[in-house]
This record gives C-alpha cells, sequence and structure tokens, in this order.
C-alpha cells in the first residue's frame, strides 16, 4: 500500500503528483521516489537499451541497493548482455534482478522461436509482458526511461502515472531532449550500447530490430514495416499508457 495514498483516487494522487514536481530536476523525482520511500516499494525497470545507462547511473548516485528488473526475453542481442553486465559492474548496481519468460509457457507457446513472425504482439506478451507483471506484483512503484521525444506515441508522457489501480509509474526524463541524454554521457564518461554507433538507436529484441537511416525517427527500426510501435509493458487493458488514467483501469 502506497504510505501517502488517502482515500483519493489513485488518478487524483498522480496528478497531485505531477503538479508538485512539474520542474523538478530527475534527481529530484528520483531522490523523492527512494530516499524516503514515499510511494512504497520501488524497482526499477531496464532495457540496458541505447539510452538506460543515464537513468541507471542517476539512480546509482542516490541509492545503488534499489532492485533493477532486466528483461532477458531470450531474444536479445549479445551486445545487450554484455552490456548489462558492464554497466551493473561499472555502477556497483547491488540488485540487478534478471527476469526471464517462464520456460514451460515458451516450450508450449513458442518452441521454435519463431512466434514473432507471426504474431509480434504474442511473442511480447509471452516474453515481456507476463515475466513482468509477475516481477513487479510486489512492488507499489516502478521507474521507466521512457521518454517524450521517442516518437508520437510518448509525446504527451507524464513524470508520474498511474499503473492500474494500485501501482504507480515514474518516468524522471521524460522531458530529456535527446541532446541532454548524449551530453550526459559525455559528462559522466559512461559506456554506451555498442550497437548504438552501428545505427541502432533504439535496441530491443534481435529479430524485431533493425538499423535506423539518417532522419528518420529513432524508433524506426522496431517492429520495421508493421504497425507496431510499442512493446506491450506500456500497456493497461490494450490501451498505451501515457498520462494519469481514470479509475476502474485494472493492469
Amino acid at each position: 500500500m502506497l504510505p501517502e495514498l488517502s482515500s483519493s483516487p489513485l488518478s487524483e494522487y498522480v496528478a497531485a503528483l505531477n503538479d508538485r514536481h512539474r520542474n523538478s530536476a530527475a534527481i529530484a523525482v528520483l531522490d523523492y521516489c527512494l530516499t524516503d520511500f514515499p510511494l512504497g516499494k520501488t524497482a526499477l525497470v531496464s532495457s540496458f537499451g541505447a539510452e538506460s545507462v543515464v537513468l541507471l547511473h542517476l539512480v546509482s548516485l542516490i541509492d545503488r541497493s534499489v532492485p533493477v528488473l532486466f528483461l532477458d526475453t531470450q531474444m536479445l542481442f549479445p551486445e545487450t548482455l554484455a552490456y548489462q553486465v558492464e554497466v551493473a559492474q561499472r555502477l556497483k548496481l547491488a540488485d540487478v534482478r534478471i527476469i526471464r519468460p517462464d520456460r514451460q509457457q515458451v516450450l508450449a507457446t513458442d518452441p521454435d522461436n519463431t512466434l514473432h513472425q507471426r504474431d509480434h504482439d504474442a511473442c511480447c506478451d509471452l516474453r515481456k509482458t507476463q515475466p513482468l507483471a509477475s516481477a513487479l506484483a510486489s512492488f507499489d512503484t516502478w521507474i521507466s526511461g521512457r521518454k517524450r521525444f521517442q516518437g508520437t506515441t510518448r509525446a504527451a508522457l507524464e513524470v508520474f502515472e498511474t499503473d492500474g489501480q494500485t501501482r504507480i509509474k515514474v518516468n524522471p526524463l521524460a522531458h530529456w531532449s535527446p541532446q541532454q541524454i548524449r551530453q550526459y554521457i559525455l559528462d559522466n564518461q559512461l559506456p554506451r550500447h555498442p550497437l548504438v554507433s552501428r545505427g541502432y538507436p533504439s535496441i530491443g529484441c534481435a529479430p524485431c530490430t533493425s538499423r535506423v537511416q539518417n532522419g528518420e525517427d529513432p524508433r524506426a527500426g522496431r517492429w520495421r514495416g508493421h504497425e507496431k510501435v510499442e512493446c506491450g509493458i506500456h500497456f493497461i487493458n490494450g490501451q498505451l499508457v501515457h498520462g494519469a488514467q481514470p479509475q476502474g483501469e485494472t493492469p
């Protein structure tokens, strides 16, 4: 149960948080979330992708013991798996939890690893959405690295969002620009994902991620040729979450 949550609807509580932190820096938002545990038990969910090191570094400055949930879909690039280990060691992250899909479900649903060729949504649900939902079951709040510049589906992103009826999602970097991300990495001498220099500004599972050409949207290489733009972990009841959700929604 969220310590500060009264009888008011969660959506009102989240709206108040956004008003309170309208001009707060990302580090201040994280400090609020993590230092005094005002939002209950909190985890950071990270893909260890192209820009993930910024949020991971910010969190490490406050509390290296914060649980970091890394979704290993078992279809990631080898470079991502190696980068996850490198960054965790570099930042001295003390509680990185590797979340994988249920082995029996994978054997029953996708024994030959070709489900993504037939049904992208079903594959993401099997390998991302369901495992993350299970991993987050014991948390009140989770921290995400989503940003407004990452495509039109995230253009209205707020720093605080509802995630169902009882959980809050926090996007501390929601208002950061690509230039701020790059400069932060340079200023703090943080390691870059090795695929970024090879034309992958947004990195997901290997079969569903391709290089991006100059002038293309940074996420153009995700599920190229399909209408799909999100993996599913940022949806509630099939609807993309990009702001405070009304009460009555369920995860």
